[in-house]
């Protein structure tokens, strides 16, 4: 599978629709279902999407670590799977998004998406700039990282 790469400015239209970048439709296409599963992010306030396949993956991941008589667990598995929709692109490659998800990443008209390797993100291009590090820190972190896992 392609990986999902890059950044691209974007904009939504008046009905909150926004044109999947020609590129990442793509890689979409190599998938088997062109469906789409998006969610509001954890951590940071963008949107993820998913091609439908890695979301399957990663929910049986999180299932699989969950025990599912345990009510803490299931709300857990309830609260994450709440966030997520499924979304099919028209023929033109647009989705549409719910006004409460464009509301939680503040996108107003401009938007930026964010490849991540086998995902990508939407972000308000201004929340992207104040969140990111900048040059010196992301090369020391990843340094950091490669070398815990060379040991």
């Amino acid at each position: 599978m392609s990986t999902f790469i890059g950044n691209i400015e974007a904009r939504l239209d008046e009905k909150g629709r926004i044109f999947v970048p020609a590129g990442y439709r793509k890689i979409l296409g190599e998938e088997q279902s062109r469906r789409i599963v998006m969610r509001r992010d954890t951590d940071n306030e963008c949107l993820i999407f998913y091609p439908e396949s890695v979301w399957n993956r990663k929910v049986e991941a999180l299932r699989q670590a969950l025990d599912e008589w345990d009510p803490e667990d299931q709300m857990l598995l309830m609260q994450f799977m709440a966030d997520a929709e499924t979304l099919e692109p028209d023929t033109q490659g647009r989705v549409l998004l719910q006004k409460k998800n464009l509301e939680t990443i503040g996108a107003k008209q401009d938007v930026l998406f964010v490849g991540m390797l086998d995902r990508f993100a939407l972000w308000n291009p201004a929340k992207f700039e104040e969140k990111k590090l900048d040059n010196r820190e992301l090369a020391d972190r990843i340094r950091l990282k490669m070398r815990k896992s060379h040991e």
